[in-house]
């Protein structure tokens, strides 16, 4: 299952990224955002910068989100009084993942990548001080809706993928995307760690120590927007419009219903969708019940995180990988990987029973798979339709995958608690089967015109 590096989607929807020097007669992008003009033969030198500024935020905002989003259930036990309501702190998060995903891909078609990606972080802010008054008020519905608020900041987190491939050439978009991707590693590795600092940072005071994570995190969101707000100049997703051409400066097609169109017109678009929400479906439902089956076999604490550690190594330390992977071999090949590597995380994972090894390495190729599925789904999807519906489409993408992988998550317990660990994942590795098989369809019966090897693609 192959394809052509920085693929060009079939008819209707044509791929108008930036074009390359004298390939495009608009050659300087100027408007508001911009922060003044700029010439396309400095597009590289831009995009280094933006991805720099980018990669900077992502370690920083990223890290946030990891720092008490362990400790939610706990403080969601402390403030309702049972642990039977302690996982619901974690789905509202969840749920606001989800609900802000379109008003941010709105705002963001409209206004560009900065204001979007600020005012998500300042959501995520009120949100951890929502929550920081619910655990002093002793609040439960006060903490739902914080916690909803705090996962804009986790939206923000998802988009600033995009914003790396605005300006990328075609034929190194999925790398643009995929080291992004990776300087999450930073956070997801750091954050947990510094859960009991943040909490006993505030003992003594009137702030419950549970709460004291959420102090940190609304600080660290406080920055990272500041950040986001004084460097992502000029906007990514402006420039690339303006440097595209007069007819991709105007409003039309940048509507939420042109995404939804463009998302419509093209198969590709549509595997895309398919592959972003399946790939992380199938990773968080065997995941998140992967520490129980464990603790059935008789695995510590520790054996635990490590396991976990080793999953969270393969969802982000091997992301440029897989955008190298990617546009050399082409999105569907990289996208037939991630079948392959999540189908064999599943069959190792539910088999392993006892054998703590074999449940490691079930849960290392499940966070390799998603990284496979994820850096190719979002780079196919940013190729797949017409510029100007890009950022409603990526924003369509993660309220599809936040809600599926929410629902994929509840159902968990249940398959779990009545059926057992080992068709869990055998309910996970079916749920790839129509993602391989669109995969397969969409190459043989779309074929793509080779983008060109150096550039942006026209």
């Amino acid at each position: 299952m192959t394809s052509s590096p920085g693929t060009t989607p079939g008819p209707g929807t044509p791929d108008t990224s930036p074009a390359t020097p004298g390939a495009s007669p608009a050659t300087r992008a100027t408007g508001p955002g911009h922060g003044g003009p700029v010439d396309a033969a400095d597009l590289p030198r831009l995009q280094r910068r933006i991805s720099g500024v980018l990669i900077a935020s992502q370690m920083l905002g990223g890290l946030g989100v990891p720092i008490s989003i362990a400790l939610a259930p706990v403080l969601a036990t402390e403030i309702s009084g049972t642990e039977a309501l302690s996982g619901l702190a974690s789905t509202a998060a969840v749920i606001g993942t989800a609900l802000v995903s379109l008003p941010l891909a709105a705002l963001m078609t409209a206004r560009g990548r900065r204001p979007g990606l600020v005012v998500a972080y300042a959501i995520g802010t009120l949100g951890a001080a929502l929550v920081v008054l619910a655990a002093s008020v002793k609040s439960f519905p006060l903490l739902m809706l914080g916690m909803a608020a705090f996962g804009a900041a986790s939206s923000a987190n998802l988009q600033a993928r995009f914003a790396a491939a605005d300006l990328a050439p075609a034929d190194r978009r999925a790398r643009s995307i995929s080291v992004v991707v990776w300087a999450s590693t930073v956070g997801a590795v750091l954050g947990p760690n510094l859960s009991a600092p943040a909490s006993d940072s505030f003992a003594g005071t009137s702030i419950p120590q549970t709460a004291g994570p959420f102090v940190w995190a609304g600080a660290v969101f406080v920055l990272t927007g500041t950040l986001i707000a004084v460097f992502l100049r000029p906007d990514p997703l402006l420039t690339a419009r303006a440097l595209a051409g007069p007819d991709e400066q105007s409003r039309q097609g940048r509507s939420l219903r042109a995404g939804f169109s463009a998302v419509r017109a093209s198969p590709r678009a549509r595997l895309a969708l398919l592959t972003v929400a399946v790939s992380h479906t199938t990773m968080v439902s065997i995941m998140v019940m992967t520490p129980v089956d464990l603790g059935h076999h008789g695995a510590g604490l520790k054996l635990v995180g490590l396991v976990i550690s080793g999953h969270i190594a393969g969802m982000f330390a091997f992301s440029p990988v897989m955008g190298w992977l990617a546009d050399r071999l082409g999105r569907l090949s990289v996208i037939g990987l991630a079948a392959g590597l999540l189908s064999l995380a599943a069959l190792l994972a539910g088999t392993a029973g006892g054998d703590h090894a074999q449940s490691a390495a079930g849960l290392f190729l499940l966070g390799l798979g998603w990284s496979a599925g994820m850096v190719s789904g979002s780079a196919l999807l940013t190729d797949s339709v017409p510029q100007p519906a890009r950022a409603a489409v990526q924003g369509l993408s993660d309220l599809t995958m936040n809600t599926s992988a929410g629902v994929g998550g509840a159902a968990a317990g249940l398959v779990m608690s009545q059926a057992g660990y080992g068709w869990l994942n055998a309910i996970g590795a079916a749920l790839l089967l129509p993602m391989a098989a669109l995969a397969l369809f969409t190459a043989r019966r779309h074929p793509v015109r080779p983008a060109p090897a150096k550039g942006v693609s026209s």
